[in-house]
């Protein structure tokens, strides 16, 4: 099955490779970077003194859509960019009652003054 490859095809294959794991990494590579900038401009290291902390459920807007996580429709984004109601129902999120936000459990409770 592998012996009709050429050596541009499987660069390609390696580069997709490379590619799909900059992409799963980078959240996490990016939530590292800003926790040591957040620390040595003594920040806290969660939240950045906002002492909110967007929930990871909702990803912040305190509404879920009913098909889940990975949902996708194009007619839905169609919707959304002219304006019009989405057929797609949507409800509040149940992790942070539909705040979209939770408090910072680092510096939420510590009094500042």
């Amino acid at each position: 099955m592998l012996e009709h490859i050429t050596a541009s095809e499987l660069a390609g294959y390696g580069v997709g490779a490379l590619l799909l794991c900059a992409t799963i990494s980078a959240p996490k590579v990016d939530s590292f970077i800003s926790a040591s900038q957040r620390s040595s401009l003594g920040m806290c290291k969660k939240c950045g003194d906002l002492r909110l902390i967007a929930c990871s459920g909702c990803k912040g807007t305190g509404l879920l859509k009913e098909g889940g996580l990975f949902s996708f429709s194009p007619m839905d984004d169609a919707y959304q960019s002219s304006g019009s109601r989405s057929k797609m129902r949507s409800f509040s999120c149940t992790r942070c009652q539909g705040r979209g936000h939770f408090r910072c459990p680092e510096c939420s409770t510590l009094t500042r003054g």
